[in-house]
């Protein structure tokens, strides 16, 4: 019986629920979880007049999504141009139609500013740079 007794207060205090009640092997959740784009395709449309040109570059936007994972339109802005105004205007234009999970905060969903970089690339390009 004292055999029984001590297998089972081992079995206990190796393994099971910890102090708190909660399962000490579940890992936590990271800290800080970005906002995710969930858009299957991206809902930027380049300019025709320019990828007709060649002309290529990227756009930094600096976003605001809600809990829900809404974008706010309003908040949105130009964090850094990509050095052609009709590249940055689509980027903008194109962040009615983004939709995102939420950014989460130890597994809950919370409201975030973020940064969001639109690239227009050609086809087949490697060009990382700024306009071509």
């Amino acid at each position: 019986m004292k055999r029984i007794l001590l297998l089972t207060y081992l079995a206990l205090a190796c393994g099971g629920d910890s102090e708190d009640g909660t399962d000490a092997a579940r890992p936590e959740p990271p800290e800080h979880e970005p906002p995710v784009m969930t858009n299957a395709n991206s809902p930027v449309e380049y300019p025709l007049e320019l990828f007709e040109r060649g002309v290529q570059g990227t756009v930094l936007l600096r976003l605001y999504v809600d809990m829900q994972g809404l974008v706010i339109p309003e908040s949105t802005q130009v964090a850094e141009s990509s050095g052609e105004a009709a590249l940055d205007s689509a980027a903008v234009a194109g962040v009615t139609s983004m939709q995102f999970s939420p950014a989460r905060r130890r597994g809950n969903p919370v409201s975030a500013v973020f940064f969001q970089p639109i690239h227009f690339r050609l086809p087949g390009s490697t060009n990382s740079g700024g306009s071509n």
